[in-house]
């Protein structure tokens, strides 16, 4: 089966090259404009022609950011082949999948195999991956293991995220602001100016509000405290307010020095502070959850208009004041040109601090699982790099990368479904009892590399390279008890009023009972070797095999649940690693106005490193696992066309399969496989993704009016495995997705007015969901049909 697999995707990959190639011969030129050069920094050795870069990249200009207007990373994902993009239920936490691997939860130390780079920065944890899309440059999508050039976790790609850089040369000032469906209201400013010849300032800010798109409409009733004893509670219906509005105000100040053209230096502050609402969940369970046995219905109709949440305020879990989080950047980057050798630098410190409290249930007035998770994270970055820039046929980068990511956490829980399955009142017991489980993480990561190309001849080009990665990580916490055990006994006195804020549960010293420590380190190599040939001169082929390295880590959720062996639940993840063979063709047809890019691709995963939902006596928890194997293969497909003066046309499609060779999970680490996935798909992994779209650009009195549509499609997907049974096992629906916009530009380009129309077919589609073993299942919804308006004014002041 997998021989034909094979053939069939190498049959497809030599048609198309055919195809390719009998367009170039027999089909003249539509139109004497061409197509703009698209020049991206994938290489890290400056800037090279997308379509003669041997790699797998999609690049995101501003112009394509213009003209979609997307409002954060994830919307991006239609523009980009195999990139699935999502969030994960309860967060506003991005949750990319890329070639069969995905980062669905969010554990504070997990580290996603997509990796998202911003300015040179790596960001370490999904939560504050989504970035707003204001002010950007380009993004560039790179798609396979990426860790010879982006480091360690790369097993899926890289998101490299380049923003705009202050200008020597203009002042001006850019205005915009924004309207539209469930409320929103945004503005954005971008103001730059040339201080003196050798340094300018930049300030880009963005402040953004809206209602929320959900409902309170969760519904329950005639409710049985346990499943046997019949005894009835109110039918109740949420109230139907707004819920999951957003509230969050986005900074950078840059000052750019650039005292000869030898040398520049950007000093960057970057600041955040998000304090939208907590997102609400939308409780679909179906019967034979044990939800449904205890009498909540299952939530009918238009699931937006059927999500909850409690807002408690007491217990430590303070949720009217919704998601906060806090982050504040300072980064330094560098450049010197040496003649033959340019060297960059790139520092960088960042601070966050998450207070996120959640209804994981769905329902209103119940509390059956709330929780807050708070973390403080500080992250150091340093990296160097040097770039050769020789006369003869060889030229390098080279450099050094270090990071430490020191993250501190806690959880605290309110588990009221527990006194449903005692058989206890809803007012009493654990409703009223936070538990509290805390830990802290301190990882710190090494890495020099190494990547050159040799040119063979005028054709043909060889390029290898290689990184050698070392990790430390040290990990402390407690299994969850009550907070008055946390001196080791059970005192009244010490609860959650005198206890003061979750993360003081963290203070092992003052609360040094029950402690445990970890430590473990890793050392891996990763390489690549490609070889690209120019068929023709607007034919370009290559071939690549690299092997990438994830490494291995610590579980948050560790005694969540009293596990028979505390000692193995406790030890680490091992290391990640992939094999990827992937083979490239990139084409400028009908005289340079059509740009042609396919993609075959084969990856084995060994050791994936999987979560699932485990369920326990004592309870459930979420625990990772290394999957023995996981096969993804699959091709992509992009195109750019210039129709006609005026009228482009953009597309791109995936096909992959992907499939567990073996994954068989001891839950409870007795030494007896609990659970078996061989022969499953892995997580957001859709079989099938496209996307087109059209532009179409022409004059009208006093300026341009430019109409744009896209129709993109996703298929389904599972979202998480369950180890009680498949039948609890949590989907992504299949989407389609229509959106459209109208622009009008001043002919000077001074003013802007766009009205823009999102999944104008009003598609419901999960963004994330999750299955509480065999509880209930609770889910997170995409943006219904959204119309809005935005206008813009650029102005020059000196």
């Amino acid at each position: 089966m997998k021989a034909s697999k094979h053939k069939i995707a190498a049959g497809l990959m030599m048609s198309m090259a055919a195809a390719v190639a009998s367009a170039q011969q027999d089909n003249a030129p539509q139109s004497a404009t061409t197509l703009e050069e698209v020049v991206i920094t994938a290489t890290r050795r400056g800037n090279t022609d997308m379509m003669s870069t041997p790699v797998a990249v999609t690049a995101i200009t501003a112009y394509d950011i213009e003209r979609y207007s997307p409002n954060d990373l994830n919307d991006i994902a239609a523009m980009v082949p195999n990139l699935s993009a999502g969030t994960i239920s309860g967060f506003n936490s991005a949750s990319f999948a890329m070639r069969g691997v995905a980062e669905q939860t969010i554990i504070v130390y997990k580290e996603s195999p997509v990796g998202v780079v911003i300015d040179d920065f790596v960001v370490p944890h999904v939560q504050t991956q989504n970035l707003e899309m204001f002010d950007i440059e380009q993004v560039e999508v790179l798609r396979g293991p990426q860790g010879t050039l982006f480091g360690k976790n790369t097993t899926g790609g890289v998101i490299n995220v380049r923003t705009k850089r202050p200008d020597l040369d203009q002042a001006s000032i850019d205005l915009r602001l924004k309207a539209g469906d469930y409320g929103k209201k945004e503005m954005q400013v971008a103001f730059n100016a040339p201080l003196t010849d050798t340094l300018a300032f930049r300030f880009a800010g963005l402040q953004q509000e809206s209602d929320g798109y959900y409902k309170n409409g969760s519904e329950w009733g005639p409710l049985n405290v346990a499943p046997t004893t019949g005894v009835a509670g109110t039918s109740n219906r949420g109230d139907g307010r707004d819920l999951g509005g957003a509230d969050v105000f986005s900074a950078r100040a840059k000052l750019l020095w650039q005292p000869s053209d030898n040398f520049s230096a950007l000093f960057q502050y970057e600041i955040i502070r998000d304090e939208g609402d907590t997102p609400p969940a939308v409780n679909e369970s179906v019967p034979g959850y044990i939800f449904e046995g205890w009498g909540f219905a299952e939530n009918p109709g238009d699931p937006l208009d059927n999500a909850g949440i409690t807002n408690v305020d007491d217990r430590l879990i303070n949720m009217s004041k919704g998601h906060r989080v806090d982050i504040d950047g300072y980064y330094l980057n560098m450049e010197w040109d040496l003649g033959n050798y340019t060297l960059f630098s790139s520092t960088g410190y960042r601070e966050q601090e998450s207070r996120l409290p959640n209804t994981y249930s769905g329902v209103s007035d119940i509390v059956l699982f709330d929780a807050t998770r708070d973390d403080n994270r500080e992250t150091f970055q340093q990296e160097v790099r040097m770039v050769s820039d020789f006369d003869g046929p060889f030229n390098f980068v080279t450099g050094a990368f270090y990071q430490t990511n020191d993250v501190e956490f806690c959880v605290v829980q309110l588990v009221g479904f527990v006194d449903l399955l005692l058989g206890d009142p809803i007012a009493t017991g654990l409703t009223n009892l936070p538990l509290i489980l805390c830990n802290e993480q301190e990882a710190t990561s090494y890495a020099a590399f190494i990547d050159g190309t040799y040119t063979i001849s005028d054709r043909m080009r060889l390029s290898a390279g290689v990184r050698y990665t070392h990790e430390e990580k040290e990990w402390t916490g407690r299994p969850r008890i009550a907070i008055q055990q946390l001196d080791g006994g059970f005192d009244p006195a010490l609860n959650w009023e005198t206890l003061g804020e979750p993360l003081d549960g963290a203070d092992w010293d003052r609360f040094p009972s029950g402690v445990q420590r970890d430590d473990e380190s890793w050392s891996e190599p990763t390489y690549r070797l490609t070889l690209d040939y120019d068929l023709t001169d607007t034919l370009f082929a290559y071939a690549t095999y690299s092997h990438g390295f994830k490494s291995g880590g610590y579980n948050d959720q560790t005694g969540t649940v009293l596990n028979p062996v505390p000692e193995l639940a406790l030890q680490p993840t091992e290391p990640e690693t992939a094999e990827s063979f992937e083979f490239g063709l990139k084409a400028s047809l009908l005289d340079n106005t059509m740009d042609v890019s396919a993609t075959a691709f084969f990856v084995t995963y060994e050791d994936a490193q999987r979560s699932l939902n485990a369920s326990f006596d004592t309870g459930q928890e979420t625990l990772f696992f290394n999957a023995a194997e996981l096969e993804v293969q699959g091709i992509e497909l992009e195109m750019n066309w210039l129709v006609m003066e005026g009228l482009v046309v953009r597309g791109n499609a995936s096909f992959q399969d992907a499939e567990f060779n073996e994954f068989a999970a001891d839950t409870n680490f007795d030494g007896i496989i609990d659970v078996d996935l061989s022969g499953e798909a892995p997580v957001r992994a859709p079989d099938k993704m496209a996307t087109l779209g059209a532009t179409y650009t022409h004059s009208v009195p006093g300026g341009m009016l430019s109409w744009n549509a896209r129709v993109s499609y996703e298929d389904e997907s599972i979202a998480q495995y369950s180890d009680v049974g498949p039948q609890y096992h949590a989907t992504m629906n299949s989407k389609t997705l229509i959106d459209a916009n109208i622009t009008w530009e001043s002919a000077n380009e001074q003013y802007l007015v766009r009205l823009v129309g999102k999944n104008l077919n009003d598609d419901r589609y999960r963004t994330g969901s999750q299955s509480v073993a065999n509880f209930w299942i609770f889910s997170a919804y995409g943006p219904p049909r959204y119309l809005g308006l935005e206008v813009e004014a650029k102005f020059d002041l000196w």
